[in-house]
């Protein structure tokens, strides 16, 4: 059975610091596994997500303020996702009394989402998964561990100030 928690006054402050911890580690790994591993530099893969909005060529053609771009719209994405978990969470209870399992869940359908929904959609260009294995099986492991689990953990502190985590 569910049951609507009453959101607390915590609970934006909470989704926007989960929001954020998420953005942050997921793009520290985008630029440091492209950096490492092809040598792309930082604001090359700022620029990438910036293509989403504006085009791959207008973003490769872009400099500072098109990475500017990249990074907001990055922020945006993590934030949106953030909200949607805690939307969810208020609603669902379940999602409070197993946020690990749920976070989880959320988090491989975050990455099927952004990659066989969002990215094919934007004007990005691409179409699916790269060819390399690692990034894939490194990217499924990162919309779990770096950016549903934070999330979940941020969202579940806003509920468990107000004694709500396993209300049902």
């Amino acid at each position: 059975m569910t049951y609507a928690a009453r959101p607390t006054r915590s609970l934006p402050l909470w989704t926007a610091i989960g929001g954020l911890i998420a953005g942050t580690l997921d793009i520290a790994y985008a630029i440091t596994y492209w950096g490492v591993t092809v040598g792309v530099p930082a604001q090359r893969i700022l620029h990438s997500v910036a293509s989403g909005l504006i085009g791959r060529e207008a973003a490769m053609a872009g400099g500072a303020g098109t990475a500017a771009l990249g990074l907001f719209l990055h922020y945006f994405i993590a934030l949106v996702m953030a909200a949607v978990y805690a939307f969810a969470a208020t609603r669902l209870a379940w999602m409070r009394r197993r946020p690990w399992l749920a976070s989880t869940l959320y988090g491989l359908w975050l990455f099927v989402a952004m990659n066989f929904i969002v990215v094919p959609l934007s004007r990005a260009g691409s179409k699916g998964l790269p060819d390399d294995m690692l990034w894939i099986v490194l990217s499924i492991a990162v919309h779990v561990v770096f950016v549903a689990w934070p999330i979940a953990w941020a969202v579940q502190r806003a509920f468990a100030d107000k004694g709500l985590s396993h209300a049902r």
